[in-house]
């Protein structure tokens, strides 16, 4: 049987906790650059956290889903009926608290992450992890082929501008509501056919962590150099069809990727290798509750905008002061979104003491 690692649980919540911090400074007219998603093409620190966590979910589909594979049981009710409730939450968000069903934005983070799930899932189910990795490839050679060589709107080719794009073009056409830009959606439908070569890179590590005639050592040699190599390829590729998380092209899927299996090598080595558990418990806290703690900063980042003081919102009236003073404009901004997260970990922190676990 091979031991649970403390470092996968780490790896969730870190993400969790960095994707609480970019989502919600105290304005987005004061952000730290890092802090931003790249204007197009290119990658900040801020385009790896969404990756990451798809990457995690691969490898939490391998560990979770290994047995039941092998026993037979019937699990493709369970795995729709999560990816159901996945939608459901991430439509829920959308529409709190106006309601507003005119002005619905189907697409979303939840709603990838549901898509990814439910995909990368059934791909496990019905295929070994050779004939896995060879789909992760084939979604990124069919996205980039599309992308690059099929024309659209008028027989324009291989354009890859804000809101014309081939995916941006289909997801016209097949994605009722409203898009998060008026053209085009980061969450778009037509690039989660990438997103999920992302989730499979991380069934990839899943895979390797469960391989009994490897030791601990080599498997995280193993996927630092299978990180490194991605993440070069990635790059190479960056010439001829950018990095861009916007569309989630495929060599920012190699790219991310890469990096993801190279901190996850790392988080190994330092958590499991090394036994140093000291100053990760915010992580294995947010790991523990990672999509309720998701779903619970959304609520709260509405709620703090809701008019009350003057007005304005917590939020507002927080930047406003600080603005009133001399101290740096984004530096402030960011303790709000510091402050935001530790209040995310104050309420997940009581629920890991009293052993309340939400599993969707």
């Amino acid at each position: 049987m091979v031991k649970r690692l403390t470092s996968l649980d780490f790896f969730r919540g870190f993400t969790i906790a960095a994707m609480i911090v970019v989502n919600d400074p105290g304005s987005w007219s004061y952000v730290y650059a890092p802090l931003r998603h790249a204007e197009w093409h290119g990658a900040t620190p801020t385009d790896l956290v969404f990756p990451f966590f798809l990457f995690i979910v691969g490898v939490s589909i391998v560990l979770s889903l290994s047995k039941l594979k092998k026993s037979g049981s019937p699990v493709y009710f369970k795995i729709i009926k999560r990816t159901l409730i996945l939608f459901g939450i991430g439509l829920l968000l959308a529409l709190f608290p106006k309601f507003d069903f005119d002005n619905l934005r189907i697409a979303g983070v939840l709603q990838r992450i549901a898509l990814v799930y439910m995909f990368c899932s059934f791909i496990f189910l019905k295929s070994n992890k050779s004939v896995q990795i060879w789909i992760g490839f084939l979604c990124l050679i069919i996205y980039w082929a599309f992308m690059k060589h099929v024309p659209f709107s008028d027989s324009v080719v291989g354009v890859l501008e804000p809101g014309n794009n081939f995916a941006a073009w289909i997801d016209r056409f097949i994605t009722p509501g409203r898009m998060y830009r008026e053209t085009w959606d980061p969450e778009g439908f037509f690039s989660t056919i990438p997103a999920v070569a992302t989730g499979i890179s991380g069934m990839f590590c899943g895979h390797l962590i469960l391989n009994k005639s490897k030791s601990l050592k080599d498997k995280i040699i193993i996927i630092y150099l299978v990180g490194s190599i991605s993440m070069c390829l990635g790059l190479l590729w960056d010439y001829s069809f950018p990095i861009n998380k916007h569309i989630w092209t495929s060599s920012y899927v190699l790219f991310s990727s890469g990096l993801a299996m190279i901190f996850l090598a790392s988080c190994m080595w330092i958590i499991d290798h090394k036994k140093t558990h000291s100053n990760i418990r915010f992580g294995i806290v947010f790991g523990s509750n990672a999509i309720f703690a998701y779903v619970l900063h959304s609520v709260l980042g509405r709620v703090f905008r809701i008019p009350v003081i003057d007005g304005n919102g917590i939020q507002k009236t927080w930047m406003d002061f600080g603005l009133s003073t001399n101290i740096d404009p984004q530096l402030f901004s960011l303790t709000w979104a510091i402050f935001y997260t530790l209040v995310i970990y104050f309420i997940v922190n009581e629920m890991y003491k009293r052993k309340i676990f939400i599993k969707i």
